[in-house]
């Protein structure tokens, strides 16, 4: 199942080591079959706040995420940019393309009816 690595990432300013992160992540992702979805684009808050950045990368599945961030080319990497962003990664997996949320609605009502 396609899963995705999602940053909030909320960086005080940009220096060489960001440049140079940026300059080489995808070299780092290649081998896994990482691409980004959505990456320094501009964010438009409609509900709540959202104080920073938002980045998304796609990746065949959670395995190749993992196996990735564990990576010797990313942890060498990693640094520049956590030494200078602050921020939160999280890892989903997506949904199938015959997903259908009525079904979920109805599988959380049913649960609720049966108690």
């Amino acid at each position: 199942m396609t899963a995705y690595a999602i940053a909030h990432l909320r960086p005080a300013g940009m220096t060489n080591d960001v440049i140079d992160y940026i300059d080489r992540i995808q070299d780092t992702m290649d081998p896994f079959g990482g691409r980004f979805l959505v990456h320094m684009a501009e964010v438009e808050v409609v509900e709540g706040e959202w104080p920073g950045a938002v980045v998304v990368i796609e990746f065949p599945d959670t395995a190749a995420i993992h196996a990735w961030y564990a990576s010797p080319a990313y942890t060498a990497i990693l640094p520049l940019r956590t030494r200078h962003i602050d921020g939160d990664v999280i890892v989903v997996e997506g949904v199938g393309p015959d997903y259908d949320p009525r079904k979920s609605a109805a599988a959380l009502r049913s649960s609720l009816n049966a108690v």
